[in-house]
């Protein structure tokens, strides 16, 4: 495993640093960035063949085949059960490609993100796991495409991929297999410290954290102690600073990876993991994982709109700089028992997300960045936002 070395800068304004400011070419942030003019359709179109359809398409982009999957068994330190990074050491053992492009624990910070180039299967084991901060993951395709690697997977996140995908055609690569992965609001790794430490008295003894399906977030520790599950409800959001999450997170356009071969993540799995086969390639990788993953059916339950319409409320007031509603003391106790079992499960507790998502782009875009609504907020968001009523202004659309 090769950690490249990585000069440059992230570009000023919204940007994630994904890496392609730092590779050289100044004008490659116009092409490629998800922040300026996303072209999905015409991707989708080049990527899977088609653009997405109605239905679930509508809200998770293309899909070839939708299951509720995980690895059996579990590898050891995984976020879920290692789905993601099986997929890729399996890549590199058939040699269908020379390196990974992944990412790694920074040595100095278990939950800083460090770009590298993986070429041996076994070696996939070191970026199991979650990390949190903004990670200049393309700025390594130089550097592995001058080790002479041109058959390449990356696993990325939306962003990443979406920069990826829009300037695959220059890479001159023989083949290009992208794993990607949904992805929840991010923040510096610094502020996430920050987070951490109001979650509890020892925070540095805190190894593992994942916002699960069932409305609770579990922490683990190194220091013996027994995981911790607390539900969402009772999580100090309202405390963060209004700077938290990054405007690029408060504005992303893309939540479950539409452009990746193959996504995998948790949202719609229901304690499993979610995993969406867009085209062959992403199906294939995961069949040539065989019996090593066990499926169940897709569960679907509960109705989102309650929640999106006082998700809508309070972000309306967030974008306008006001205080966030705080449910009373009391109260949430009863909310936190009630949610998860009455609570949209499965793929409605995607859709839910999703159509957050959708809504918190919108709302923020237009109090912050209004002259961007124009190219920046592609048809398959704002077709989400109109259930709630969100329509486009005018001004706000390319075609008026």
């Amino acid at each position: 495993m090769a950690v490249p070395r990585i000069g440059g800068a992230a570009r000023p304004g919204l940007c994630t640093d994904c890496g392609v400011s730092r590779i050289g070419d100044g004008k490659a942030c116009g092409r490629a960035c998800q922040f300026i003019a996303p072209d999905y359709p015409g991707l989708e179109r080049a990527v899977h063949g088609r653009e997405a359809g109605a239905g679930d398409e509508a809200f998770f982009g293309v899909t070839q085949a939708m299951v509720r999957a995980r690895l059996e068994p579990a590898a050891e330190g995984a976020q879920w059960s290692g789905l993601t990074t099986a997929l890729a050491a399996a890549l590199l053992r058939a040699g269908a490609v020379d390196a990974v492009i992944a990412t790694a624990p920074d040595p100095s910070d278990r939950w800083k993100p460090m770009p590298v180039i993986v070429t041996r299967a076994e070696d996939m084991a070191a970026c199991r796991g979650m990390r949190m901060g903004f990670s200049p993951l393309l700025a390594a395709l130089p550097p592995a495409i001058a080790a002479g690697y041109r058959r390449l997977a990356v696993i990325g996140i939306p962003c990443q991929v979406y920069a990826l995908r829009a300037l695959e055609a220059e890479l001159g690569l023989e083949a290009l297999y992208v794993i990607g992965t949904p992805c929840s609001d991010n923040t510096g790794t610094e502020r996430f410290h920050e987070f951490l430490a109001r979650l509890d008295a020892r925070p540095e003894t805190i190894s593992y954290l994942e916002f699960r399906a069932d409305y609770r977030v579990e922490l683990r520790f190194d220091d013996g102690r027994k995981p911790r599950f607390i539900p969402f409800l009772k999580l100090p959001l309202s405390d963060l600073p209004a700077d938290f999450f990054p405007m690029t997170c408060k504005t992303c356009v893309d939540y479950t990876n539409r452009l990746a071969d193959i996504t995998v993540g948790y949202m719609g799995g229901d304690g499993d993991q979610w995993v969406i086969a867009r085209n062959p390639r992403g199906a294939a990788m995961l069949a040539a994982l065989g019996d090593r993953v066990a499926t169940r059916p897709l569960t679907d339950r509960g109705r989102r709109d309650g929640a999106v319409r006082g998700f809508l409320a309070n972000t309306v007031r967030a974008a306008g700089g006001l205080p966030l509603r705080r449910m009373p003391g009391w109260l949430r106790p009863i909310a936190a028992w009630l949610q998860p079992r009455v609570g949209p499960r499965g793929l409605e507790f995607a859709r839910t997300r999703v159509e957050m998502k959708a809504i918190e782009t919108v709302l923020h875009l237009r109090r912050s960045h209004p002259a961007k609504m124009k190219n920046m907020v592609p048809d398959h968001v704002w077709r989400l936002a109109a259930r709630y009523g969100l329509m486009p202004e005018p001004g706000e659309r390319r075609d008026g």
